[in-house]
């Protein structure tokens, strides 16, 4: 079923926000490094798993490696492209932006503007929307269900009832883009898409690696930088076609 995995993944903040708003007084910082590292190193087998699927076949019985030169083309010219339009840092000023023009002073909004941008913005939701739309796909929309569920309860438990309504643009952002996925779906052929997974794989795995060290790591990845990386699957594909 198309667009299953927002479905999930909005229900998944409703419940998750629901009971932060039960639990009232929060958790306690050692079960939310603890849930945070489980849910990075889930994130990081799922971004694995794809990456290695695109790296490795097996023909006649022997295990074979490809698709190197596309990841590292695509990872390469979308980290540049992304480093040159800022894309983290113009989504953070969106965000300020947004929070300035609610305005207000209760934990309402805040809990509200600050949960919207936590679970909307991000390469697992455009990444997993994506799947979902060209191929119905929902395993990484589901991981992030999982990951949203447990943050928007963290938020809701410290800010309140306004965490619960960050279901709403979740709802429409996610469905947005698998409904425009499911439309464009005619234009990608079966290896494009293949590719496209595969490179989309890559931006999880660096999600999970920054879910799982954390602060550990003295320079955190930049996945939201690198989205446009996922443009250069259809691009090859389509110059491979035109010389060939």
């Amino acid at each position: 079923m198309i667009g299953l995995g927002t479905i999930v993944n909005t229900a998944a903040v409703a419940a998750g926000s629901a009971l932060g708003i039960l639990l009232k007084k929060g958790l306690k910082p050692r079960f939310k490094e603890t849930l945070m590292q489980a849910l990075g190193v889930s994130t990081l087998i799922i971004g694995l798993t794809g990456t290695l699927q695109g790296i490795f076949t097996v023909s006649g019985g022997r295990l074979e490696s490809g698709g190197t030169m596309l990841m590292i083309a695509s990872l390469v010219i979308g980290a540049l492209l992304g480093e040159a339009l800022n894309i983290e840092a113009r989504l953070e000023k969106c965000g300020e932006l947004l929070r300035s023009r609610v305005g207000g002073e209760g934990s309402f909004t805040e809990g509200f503007v600050a949960a919207s941008l936590v679970i909307c913005i991000g390469a697992m939701g455009v990444v997993g929307s994506i799947n979902d739309g060209l191929t119905g796909d929902t395993s990484v929309l589901f991981a992030k269900s999982a990951l949203d569920f447990v943050i928007v309860m963290i938020f809701a438990s410290a800010m309140g009832a306004g965490v619960l309504f960050s279901a709403i643009p979740l709802f429409v952002y996610q469905g947005a883009i698998t409904l425009a996925a499911r439309l464009a779906s005619g234009f990608f052929t079966e290896s494009m898409i293949d590719n496209f997974s595969f490179i989309g794989s890559v931006l999880i795995l660096l999600v999970g690696l920054n879910l799982m060290l954390g602060d550990s790591l003295k320079v955190k990845f930049k996945p939201g930088n690198m989205l446009p990386a996922l443009l250069v699957p259809i691009v090859w594909e389509l110059m491979t076609g035109f010389f060939s």
